[in-house]
């Protein structure tokens, strides 16, 4: 049975819930959200929409099962909740289903989401970084594992280039961590002509440039990124370390 909206009342009935798009061709699930109301039903119709973001591997894979006249299969995994309940179940089943579509990771993935165990000794154990350069940061979770560091870090946010050439370091932190260092030449646009062999991300920038001198990258790899620089389930990955403030 093919259906696009709860019916009335069961809806409010089930309160905020998270749920799991599954892909009926091979029983894969590849997103996992969180939300109430009809909230589920309505990623089928952004990818109705062909204005819709052509970057969102999420609306393209939808678009591929109903394009072979399948339906997207839903299912609520867990309902009857409050929002913060929901947002920490979502995160959960994020770290618990690998290659999803999520272009996010769950809310306080960044700092309490799946770790090995000697992760978790090397970030509690780290000392916090103290600033002596305008450092830009950049949380790269979702890229490290895909490619280089520094091509995870460079490619491609959406950042105000001025701010961006500012900074005298780039950081790259995971998992609250700092794991290295560069320096940026310059801030360019995200298309293939500046960034060979990246795809076009319109409204995003990317840097090139190198690592940073021994000197500096000793000052900061390794550290701990400190508390008034990480907002608990904050979605931008960009930090500015002039422009936070402590405390």
């Amino acid at each position: 049975m093919d259906v696009t909206a709860f019916p009335p009342g069961v809806a409010e009935a089930i309160g905020y819930y998270v749920y799991r798009l599954i892909d009926p061709r091979n029983g894969e699930t590849f997103y996992v959200g969180k939300g109430k109301g009809n909230r589920v039903f309505a990623h089928a119709r952004a990818a109705a929409d062909l204005e819709g973001d052509p970057t969102d591997n999420k609306l393209q894979r939808i678009r591929e099962i109903e394009r072979m006249w399948l339906d997207v299969i839903y299912v609520i995994h867990r309902h009857g909740m409050d929002e913060a309940t929901a947002l920490e179940v979502e995160a959960a089943l994020i770290d618990a289903y690998p290659g999803l579509t999520n272009q996010q990771g769950g809310h306080g993935s960044n700092d309490n989401g799946v770790m090995h165990v000697c992760e978790i000794i090397d970030r509690y154990e780290a000392k916090p970084a103290v600033f002596d350069h305008k450092a830009l940061l950049i949380n790269v979770n979702k890229t490290a594992n895909d490619t280089s560091l520094y091509e995870a870090t460079r490619y491609a946010w959406r950042i105000s280039r001025d701010k961006a050439m500012e900074a005298e370091v780039i950081l790259a932190t995971q998992r609250g961590v700092i794991l290295g260092a560069f320096v940026a030449d310059d801030w360019l646009e995200a298309t293939p002509e500046n960034f060979p062999g990246q795809p076009p991300l319109p409204g995003r920038l990317g840097f090139v440039g190198r690592e940073a001198p021994r000197e500096v990258a000793e000052l900061y790899v390794g550290k701990q990124v400190p508390d008034f620089l990480r907002k608990r389930g904050a979605a931008n990955p960009v930090r500015y370390s002039w422009l936070a403030r402590e405390g």
